[in-house]
């Protein structure tokens, strides 16, 4: 959330009056991000291992201790490969099957906010000299509504009697309603123009306004949608979150990795449709598991015994 904010704050002030963006400039910005992202490693691999634990008994011999330490390598793999096997036993469970679909949704609209809708507006001539700089502030808008989404119902998670569906059908309306604006303010082949942008017309006059409004709701919706499916994934799998996640992380960046290749080549409106058609059925899905999941709870079982 906030690296939205930042990256795309350097982005608005950097770009600012340009019409074209030129080999220096992605340079600059790709040097940048190379050296943020290798510091970040660096201080990853700083952080402190926790003590492992004690699972030995007292009367347990300290030949039994000297295997255990000697074979750390072994219980890596061993565990490695019982998390790859639990990951392959929850895809093809229904509760699963079904969340995949609401997160092949985030797969596709994460790429629209982090990369074509940016382009997009970067592409309408309309937009004269701030075109450019116009794409970081939208970067920075989606951060925001990203920012609000998170803490606005991380603080109403405390107080969940209406379960999660009602958050993702605030989700899923507000990504409708900025994908109805964006149809109407941004020409149809922004999406696929050459370097000299478009000017072709859209419904309406393209509204820098529009375009930034659209931004904050891209991302307020995006943060409905993320926290419900981590919120439901480690309810349901509270004892395999690892694959559970692992799961969840392999195809939503599937699903974003398809719609990178597609965006070359679909105009607008298509890009759009296919959202608005996986993001219906992704609700939908949600929601059946959700009311599941809810039904279990009143009558006190465990959700694992469906």
């Amino acid at each position: 959330m906030w690296r939205l904010f930042f990256g795309n704050l350097y982005i608005y002030f950097a770009w600012q009056g340009k019409t074209q963006i030129s080999e220096g400039d992605r340079r600059t910005v790709f040097i940048a991000l190379t050296v943020i992202s290798l510091v970040g490693t660096v201080l990853f691999f700083l952080i402190r291992k926790p003590d492992s634990e004690n699972i030995l008994g007292e009367d347990e011999s300290s030949d039994d201790q000297d295997v255990e330490v000697n074979e750390p390598a072994q219980n890596n793999m061993t565990k490695a490969v019982d998390a790859f096997k639990k990951s392959l036993k929850l895809c093809v469970t229904k509760e699963m099957l079904l969340l995949s679909i609401t997160t092949a949704y985030t797969g596709l609209e994460l790429t629209f906010f982090s990369g074509v809708y940016g382009t997009c507006i970067g592409a309408v001539n309309t937009f004269g000299t701030e075109e450019k700089s116009l794409i970081g502030l939208s970067g920075i808008f989606i951060g925001i509504g990203e920012i609000l989404g998170g803490s606005l119902f991380g603080l109403l998670s405390k107080n969940n009697r209406f379960g999660r569906n009602p958050v993702v059908l605030l989700g899923i309306l507000v990504h409708f309603v900025a994908f109805y604006l964006i149809f109407l303010n941004m020409p149809a082949d922004a999406p696929i123009a050459p370097l000299e942008g478009t000017d072709s017309s859209a419904y309406i006059k393209p509204s820098k306004e529009v375009a930034i409004f659209c931004s904050l709701l891209l991302g307020l919706g995006d943060s409905c949608f993320n926290t419900q499916l981590l919120s439901i994934l480690g309810f349901l799998y509270s004892e395999d979150s690892a694959p559970a996640f692992a799961v969840f992380k392999f195809v939503q960046s599937i699903c974003a990795a398809v719609a990178f290749f597609y965006s070359n080549y679909l105009l607008l409106h298509w890009q759009l449709l296919l959202m608005v058609i996986f993001g219906f059925f992704g609700t939908v899905s949600f929601f059946t598991v959700e009311w599941e999941a809810a039904a279990v709870v009143a009558r006190g079982s465990d959700y694992r015994s469906i």
